[in-house]
């Protein structure tokens, strides 16, 4: 075994630099990191040996010669992911950096419970692991990010105002039988922030993401990292209450309170108006299709919702100041109503400091920022710096 590093970067930080930007020179590897040559070669060497860097590029040695350059291995095995929504399921097979490979969807309800549900994600994987000729021996870590609050430290959803059965349910014990890897569980919105701020605002480090679709919820990353609260509930958006001047009975919301957000302006509750109307819908996407269509009954509803949640981001970018808001979900589809509605109530009750550089903007990721977002904190759990030097000293 090679023996315990010393020094101010460990092998599992080197790692950490050749996953960022690889690949590296050796020479390039110690005006990075200030170590000296010796030094170097001993951390490349444990890292070498274990198979997590390889040798790359045109100079990349025969036997005896020192390599040329180092890179991440990125090809060592896969990780799994899938971003579970309350009525569909995307499951994808990555590399180690998080680069999706294969990815699977299918329609589900989140209500049938974590047996059947899990079991669907299972068959995906299998499915994919053999595509690509793999074993569940190669999996490093499985992801999954679900539509409730998480308790990150235990992988367990804590009672989900919408995951009927799910409450408390061991979903790492779940498939721990099959998989000898770590598997992570994350709220979804915090998911889809991190992969929108990751991949396409790198530079922006204050990002608050708003997903609408059947629910409403928040995530926000705070320098560079998501922030998850004291216990992994922050960003419940859509459980803040709203009231309304002279109404005696707000709408009831499916966590049991009355005039919430998500009550008024939730897909779910976009479709409830739009039945109480006359309208024949009965899923948001065909709420969505009717707005679409210009049917003025539909579009006044979201643009009403989009006031409504304009109020609670406008409270969110007073108290949190983020550089961009991102909107994603199935309503972010309604886009022009939805946006204008958002923007409005948040220029005009937040603050001119808060507001004159913040940009709000529909998701450029799209229905795969979820995904995207799960395999990016994956890897970056797996791969995280004292992790590596835990496997490699023990």
């Amino acid at each position: 075994m090679t023996e315990p590093y010393s020094g101010a970067v460990s092998p599992g930080e080197l790692l950490a630099l050749l996953r960022a930007d690889s690949p590296l020179t050796r020479a390039e590897v110690m005006r990075r990191t200030g170590l000296s040559r010796s030094t170097v070669a001993q951390r490349l060497d444990a890292l070498l040996t274990a198979g997590l860097v390889v040798a790359a590029g045109e100079e990349a040695p025969g036997r005896g010669r020192p390599a040329g350059q180092f890179a991440f291995h990125r090809d060592r095995g896969v990780l799994l992911v899938v971003d579970v929504g309350a009525t569909a399921v995307r499951a994808a097979l990555t590399d180690l950096t998080g680069s999706i490979q294969l990815e699977r969807t299918v329609a589900i309800d989140i209500a049938d419970g974590p047996l059947p549900v899990l079991g669907t994600i299972d068959g995906f994987f299998t499915e994919m692991l053999d595509e690509v000729r793999r074993s569940p021996a190669d999996v490093h870590g499985i992801g999954l990010d679900v539509p409730g609050p998480v308790d990150i430290a235990s992988g367990r959803v804590v009672s989900p105002p919408i995951m009927s059965g799910w409450d408390r349910f061991d979903i790492p014990g779940w498939f721990r039988p099959r998989y000898g890897c770590p598997v992570m569980v994350e709220n979804d919105v915090n998911a889809m922030a991190f992969g929108e701020q990751r991949r396409i605002y790198p530079e922006t480090e204050a990002l608050l993401m708003i997903k609408v679709g059947t629910g409403i919820g928040a995530g926000l990353v705070a320098g560079s990292a998501v922030y998850r609260g004291a216990d992994g509930a922050a960003g419940d958006i859509g459980h803040m209450q709203v009231t309304v001047p002279g109404e005696e009975n707000p709408p009831e919301c499916r966590c049991g309170n009355t005039g919430c957000v998500e009550a008024r302006a939730g897909g779910w509750a976009l479709v409830r108006d739009l039945r109480a109307t006359g309208h024949d819908v009965s899923t948001v996407d065909d709420a969505v299709a009717l707005v679409q269509t210009g049917d003025a009954t539909a579009v006044g509803l979201v643009r009403r919702a989009g006031r409504v949640l304009g109020g609670a981001v406008a409270d969110a970018v007073s108290l949190l100041n983020p550089r961009v808001v991102v909107i994603g979900g199935q309503l972010a589809a309604a886009e022009e109503q939805l946006l204008a509605g958002v923007r409005e109530m948040v220029y005009r009750r937040s603050l001119p400091l808060a507001t004159a550089r913040l940009h709000i903007v529909c998701s450029s990721l799209g229905q795969r920022a979820g995904v995207i977002g799960t395999a990016l904190l994956l890897a970056d759990q797996v791969f995280a710096p004292r992790r590596i030097d835990e496997l490699l000293f023990g």
